[in-house]
């Protein structure tokens, strides 16, 4: 068959049924991406014949002479498209993983269907940006500047693999050749809750191809976490690679492996399994009730299982003062219970994975993971190697917002890899990603609260029941974070906190944005509100008289406390003045009928700035022959822009250009450790590894000049890529063969550990309408403040806070996780569960507090995940501003809404 693509004609044939996407991708054009497998996110746009298509959704066979063109012959060889040039200038993308799919789509726009982009790009999602910059591209501005030796901190500088994103040349997971790998295809539990009786695996051995069938019996019997941290104390030990017994639908069975993707799921087809069918429990409060049945009894607080014998994973109680005196004295109080649902992390690339063993003996993981590091230490465990014998890596990572904190996928490469002897391949399917992965903790959450007849916080109690579905990954961590700062950021004499998580024969929930504090806040910050309104006190001065400030403890009854969270900056004043500043300002004026009520609200956050208990980083950065720097970090980029920002503190301490420091990252092999790229450490821990390091090379690099002119270091200044004491100058190129000639390597490394621990806040503030008649939401203005500490690159961190706001605005409005009655998701897909697109979000006005953090490096703290944190919050309270009704469970879809406003303003 005869295809041109690229300008290019060539003869190849088509595996039967093999959708142009894989043909192309096999080919070598890696800036096709695959998403979602239906033609639901655009990932995987091509033009064909001039017309973008997704080539997912079209059988290779049927683009036979036509003309095909990909993202990398957008332009001509060493040239970029002026669509390509406008996402660099406007900087359109975080992780990137969507960019080449949405520049097909918008380079192809006539200018009638840029008049409505919501229709033009539906096709195309983002799950990072909030949509802003990429319009921001199609409409030509730019949002990119340049900085000076030495300036870079502070400065809206582009990311570093920018050029190599909008060319589709950034490499992700799978964007290398693969043709010697074996193909894995997973076996899945049809059962919510059974034991393996029998398993017979003759006949799928027997399929052309197979290599191997693993299953329970293949796989080491050592019990571990999914879940990743630094302390793995932190997580119940629960979980095997393969196990006998399944307890979720979707739960790993056991592993095909074999020479395509197609005899691996014939293979898995072929399995014959007896099962012992066991009852199962879905709902959190029937599985802590008595009698439930039991998902580990087996289980022991030697597993860090708190109480198997109730499905308990982990439990906090605790008081401080009189919770029910306060109540019975407060002038006014709320009582009412909230419930979140579950949600799907959405990230475009899908977990997965690359597996060898290499001539040495090392088994290497080429991985999409947050935490190669702490991943490398669980395989060594798992299957008994040493540390230096294994190696995960990882490329750019396409999305991750918590779910890449996990080990879903490279326990099962390294099992293939090592059975086999040969490179292996896993990459989950979209429908896997939503079955069998992790979501967002679904919770109900009790809370009660008083206040005094001046408006003083009296008396504030939450209790939380958490389902952390069929394994504990994560189970304590999120609980204890959901209950501490969403009431530690208010001063009041008694609080009360009573606090479960439960096993439930449900697809895991895990680690995800925000970490719990969107579940707990959504229902202290309603608390707050309605205090507010009984009193006759505006929702902004009711918080400026009981927030916390500098000197106050910041107290929730969760476990020890940690002393080591301090107020390094404070600005949450700040960011409350700025939100009603921008909140008084006129309004749009709109042509809304009398059936819309208008309505505001808002909400608050505090978050600690690293995880407790330890989370430490590495840094080494050494000066090259040419005068430029090689900086090594363990941290990830998975859109959190710590490639940028790694740079610009190195360049600002050693007054430097950007362009001379060449970043490292992400590889076990490069020595060091990093905890990894969560928690919202990759600014505040990472960051200052690296502004350590830097500063340790500064030194050497002066004195190492002071000795060549027998002058004194001190009188020695770093200045524009250069070491200059008075009237004399030392290049950094010159101080390299200086360097080189005496023998000398001239590098310097850092180490942070994570503590002491700083707080960032932030305010959401919502303008919305709400029409009676249908329960339709519309909003009319969304602005948020954050204090970032000093913000390290204004334009990146605007990007973090849009699409923090917008990935929080999907789960409030529609994004839900269905399960039904027989423990089956019944929306494994994104046409059938609602990620935002572009005509869904409107633009949020960001605001930054002015402060400076005495504990992260150049004054700068967290803020990747803290932004999703207010937003149901504080829509649920516009929505009682504008209807009169409390609404208490998100997502605040019309048909949960309608039928209130119904029942209160008639038909």
């Amino acid at each position: 068959m005869s295809y041109q693509i690229n300008g290019e004609e060539f003869s190849d044939q088509p595996r039967p049924g093999q959708c142009l996407r894989t043909f192309l991708r096999e080919l070598g054009h890696f800036g096709v991406k695959k998403g979602c497998d239906a033609g639901d996110c655009g990932a995987c746009t091509i033009w064909l014949d001039g017309e973008p298509v997704h080539s997912c959704i079209i059988p290779a066979f049927r683009a036979e002479g036509h003309a095909i063109t990909t993202i990398e012959g957008l332009a001509p060889p060493g040239q970029l498209h002026p669509m390509q040039q406008a996402f660099l200038d406007a900087q359109a993308f975080q992780c990137g993983f969507c960019t080449s799919g949405m520049i097909m789509t918008c380079a192809a726009l006539n200018q009638a269907q840029r008049q409505d982009l919501g229709a033009s790009l539906k096709g195309n999602l983002c799950r990072c940006t909030g949509y802003r910059t990429i319009q921001d591209a199609i409409d030509g501005n730019t949002n990119v500047e340049t900085a000076a030796a030495g300036t870079a901190f502070g400065r809206s500088l582009p990311a570093p693999a920018g050029p190599q994103v909008v060319t589709g040349a950034a490499r992700y997971t799978f964007d290398v050749p693969t043709q010697d790998a074996l193909h894995i295809k997973m076996l899945r539990s049809p059962h919510a809750h059974a034991s393996i009786v029998w398993i017979d695996t003759s006949a799928a051995l027997a399929v052309p191809g197979v290599h191997a069938v693993l299953t329970h019996e293949d796989a080491p019997p050592t019990l571990f976490s999914t879940a990743r941290h630094e302390i793995d104390a932190m997580d119940p030990v629960d979980t095997r690679v393969l196990d006998q017994v399944m307890r979720f639908i979707g739960q790993k069975v056991a592993a095909v492996v074999a020479d395509s993707e197609a005899a691996a799921e014939e293979g898995c087809r072929r399995i014959k399994i007896v099962y012992d069918l066991l009852p199962a429990v879905f709902d959190a409060a029937d599985a802590i009730a008595a009698g439930a049945p039991l998902i580990h009894p087996d289980k022991t607080p030697t597993h860090r299982v708190h109480n198997a014998a109730r499905n308990i994973v982990a439990e906090s109680h605790g008081e401080y003062g009189d919770v029910a005196a306060a109540l019975a004295s407060a002038a006014v109080t709320f009582e009412a219970t909230f419930t979140t649902q579950r949600v799907q992390h959405g990230h475009l690339e899908t977990h997965g994975g690359i597996a060898w063993v290499d001539p040495s003996g090392t088994l290497n993981v080429r991985s999409s993971t947050q935490t190669p590091f702490l991943t490398r230490r669980a395989l060594a465990d798992l299957f008994q190697l040493q540390p230096d014998k294994v190696r995960v890596f990882c490329e750019r990572v396409g999305g991750g917002f918590g779910g890449k904190q996990e080990m879903f996928v490279e326990d099962i490469l390294a099992l293939a890899a090592l059975k086999t002897g040969r490179p292996v391949k896993l990459e989950l399917t979209r429908e896997e990603q939503f079955m069998a992965t992790s979501t967002r903790h679904p919770m109900r959450v009790r809370v009660t609260a008083g206040a005094d007849a001046k408006g003083k916080l009296t008396a504030l109690q939450i209790g939380v029941l958490s389902n952390t579905g069929a394994y504990g990954n994560h189970a304590g961590p999120v609980l204890f974070h959901a209950c501490s700062e969403c009431i530690g950021m208010y001063v009041c004499d008694n609080k009360r906190v009573d606090a479960v998580a439960a096993y439930t024969n449900t697809v895991p929930a895990g680690a995800f944005r925000g970490y719990g504090l969107p579940q707990t806040l959504f229902a202290v910050e309603a608390a707050i509100d309605d205090l507010a309104a009984q009193l006759g006190i505006s929702p902004y001065d009711f918080r400026r008289r009981n927030m916390v400030r500098p000197g106050d403890p910041m107290l929730s009854p969760v476990g020890d406390p940690h002393p080591d969270v301090l107020y390094g900056s404070y600005g949450l004043d700040q960011c409350l003045d700025l939100v009603e500043h921008a909140m008084r300002e006129p309004a749009a004026k709109h042509d809304l009928s009398d059936d819309w009520l208008i309505g505001e609200g808002i909400a608050q956050t505090m978050i600690d700035t690293v995880p407790p208990g330890g989370h430490i980083a590495d840094a080494r950065i050494a000066l090259r022959g040419d005068g430029g720097f090689e900086l090594v970090v363990g941290t990830a980029e998975f859109g959190n822009g710590t490639s940028t920002v790694h740079r610009q503190i190195a360049a600002t301490a050693l007054a430097t250009t950007v362009d001379q420091i060449q970043l490292l990252q992400s590889d076990t092999a490069h020595g060091g450790h990093d905890t990894g790229a969560y928690g919202s450490a990759g600014t505040f821990v990472a960051g200052l590894a690296t502004k350590v390091a830097a500063d340790n090379l500064a030194r050497e690099l002066r004195m190492l000049a002071a000795t060549t002119w027998y002058a004194d270091p001190e009188d020695c200044v770093i200045e524009d890529n250069a070491v200059v004491c008075g009237a004399r100058r030392l290049g950094f190129a010159e101080l390299a063969g200086a360097a080189r000639s005496a023998g000398h390597v001239l590098d310097a490394t850092g180490t942070s550990g994570g503590t002491p621990r700083s707080v960032a806040f932030n305010v959401q503030g919502f303008r919305i309408a709400v029409n009676k008649a249908t329960g339709e939401i519309r909003i009319l203005k969304s602005v948020q403040a954050a204090d970032a500490g000093a913000v390290a690159n204004p334009m990146q961190l605007r990007g973090q806070i849009e699409g923090g706001v917008a990935q929080s605005l999907g789960a409030t409005l529609y994004e839900e996780m269905v399960i039904n009655g027989d423990g089956h998701v019944t929306n494994p897909k994104f046409r059938d569960y609602h990620l935002p697109s572009f005509a869904d979000l409107p633009r949020t006005e960001v605001y930054f507090a002015d402060t400076y953090d005495t504990l992260g490096p150049m004054g700068a703290k967290s803020m990747s995940e803290s932004p999703y944190n207010p937003v149901a919050a504080a829509m649920g309270n516009a929505l009682f501003d504008a209807t009169g009704v409390r609404f208490t469970q998100v997502p605040f879809k019309p048909d949960r809404i309608f039928p209130a406003l119904q029942e209160k303003y008639g038909k």
